[in-house]
């Protein structure tokens, strides 16, 4: 199990890419629980009738959820003769860390610390070279040199969490440092983070949900509380988690003029302030008429 709520989604969805449909399925499984199966799990069933009003049929649903068992992030149990599934005990802090950074997201300032990784793994042990770059990837680390890491200050709590229960805390070092360089750190900003690619990825969630934060809208909260809504607001989470964690945070005054996450942030923030509500009501009178 990999960041927050990330399930390994390190490359966004493709639907003509058909090798994607099972990734897509599990990380749907994923939102599911993480929005609606917790602390109160959710029967199979349940979790099959959600699915299908996301588009999954029944075979595909069942089948992301024996892998997510195989992966060790979902736990099955039985509960009043039914079926049950529920996160796997040992990333609920994981979790919960993954709802602040998703739900309540937190910009760095300029004047901030920043937290520097840094590493040494012998050719040897290469395997565990790649998995230390990997959970930094994922946490949002830039790229200094290849064994130095780079980071606005509050991602280090996680970051050092997940490399401590993977074995890996011995091998890196974490600095806090700040910037004494003259120069224009968003330049060099530029250089430590892909900001193209972040930028692509931003302006597609926004082509995407802007349409439906302006359907939302004018709907009553009364009339919110539908199939639709659960759909769709699922749909937006499952989009957006894993940007909070590629963006870890970097100062706007670091980031070139009219930064589009911005406007995304704004976006992602009205839809879940419109739909969070209406779609748990809706889900909790789904699951009590299975």
């Amino acid at each position: 199990m990999s960041a927050g709520h990330d399930v390994d989604e390190t490359r966004p969805h493709d639907p003509g890419d058909p090798t994607q449909g099972s990734r897509r399925t599990q990380q749907l499984v994923t939102s599911i629980i993480a929005l609606y199966g917790r602390p109160q799990p959710l029967t199979v069933a349940a979790i099959v009738r959600l699915l299908g009003l996301l588009g999954v049929e029944e075979p595909a649903a069942r089948t992301a959820l024996s892998r997510l068992k195989r992966r060790h992030v979902l736990v099955s149990d039985k509960r009043g003769g039914s079926s049950i599934y529920v996160l796997n005990p040992e990333l609920e802090e994981t979790f919960r860390e993954g709802d602040e950074r998703i739900f309540t997201p937190r910009r760095a300032r300029r004047e901030d610390p920043w937290v520097l990784a840094t590493f040494s793994v012998p050719e040897s042990h290469r395997n565990l070279r790649y998995q230390i770059r990997k959970i930094l990837t994922r946490r949002g680390f830039g790229t200094v040199s290849a064994a130095l890491w780079i980071a606005p200050g509050p991602v280090y709590e996680g970051a050092r969490r997940e490399l401590e229960r993977d074995g890996l805390d011995h091998l890196v070092e974490f600095f806090s440092a700040r910037s004494l360089a003259q120069g224009d750190l968003a330049e060099k900003v530029g250089t430590w983070w892909d900001l193209n690619d972040l930028a692509t990825r931003y302006r597609q969630f926004e082509a995407l949900f802007r349409p439906l934060l302006e359907r939302w809208r004018p709907v009553t909260p009364e009339e919110r509380a539908c199939a639709e809504a659960f759909a769709e607001y699922v749909d937006a989470v499952t989009a957006w988690r894993r940007l909070p964690y590629v963006d870890p945070g970097l100062p706007p005054e670091c980031l070139p003029p009219d930064w589009p996450g911005l406007a995304a942030e704004r976006l992602f923030g009205e839809l879940h302030g419109l739909l969070a509500e209406p779609a748990a009501r809706f889900t909790r009178e789904l699951v009590r008429s299975i």
